[in-house]
């Protein structure tokens, strides 16, 4: 059992890389979430808290998913409408956030306001993920590197508030 589930989180953290995204521009992301609540955040702190959310398998099997459709819909390899849906990120197909919140109900509620907040402004590695003029499809991972981000500022959160 042990070995699957280093095989998913190996798989997963492959499907990042290659798909651009390095588990560093994620802890940019939680660093731009928590600095400001933080007084002495450093990124390796960031990056530490990333690593344990990835750790968690509801997380991997998101990933795993969410970039799966994404590559399927590249390929042009989905039935209509969903093929079109997909590809284009359209405004009203949700489901690509409702894959992000499994991530973010890892670690309570705290995440959601996280990953709206990075949702809406799309900072680092979000922009790049946004921009459809790549020719890629990121319409589930854009959804699920924001959710990782809050879920692992959560983490942080709620670390911190132990400490005391």
């Amino acid at each position: 059992m042990t070995e699957k589930v280093n095989v998913s989180e190996q798989t997963a953290k492959r499907w990042l890389l290659e798909r651009g995204v390095t588990i560093k521009d994620i802890a940019e992301l939680v660093m731009f979430l928590q600095s400001s609540y933080h007084e002495n955040l450093q990124l390796k702190d960031c990056i530490h808290n990333v690593e344990r959310v990835l750790s968690k398998r509801e997380v991997q099997n998101a990933i795993l998913t969410g970039i799966q459709l994404d590559m399927l819909a590249e390929q042009n390899m989905l039935e209509q409408p969903l093929q079109a849906i997909i590809e284009t990120d359209e405004s009203l197909y949700g489901v690509d956030e409702v894959l992000a919140f499994s991530i973010v109900n890892v670690y309570g509620s705290i995440g959601f306001t996280n990953y709206g907040y990075v949702d809406k402004l799309k900072p680092g590695i979000l922009k790049h993920l946004n921009d459809k003029s790549s020719g890629k499809v990121h319409t589930f991972l854009d959804d699920i590197v924001g959710a990782i981000a809050a879920a692992a500022s959560s983490r942080l959160a709620h670390r911190d508030e132990n400490a005391e």
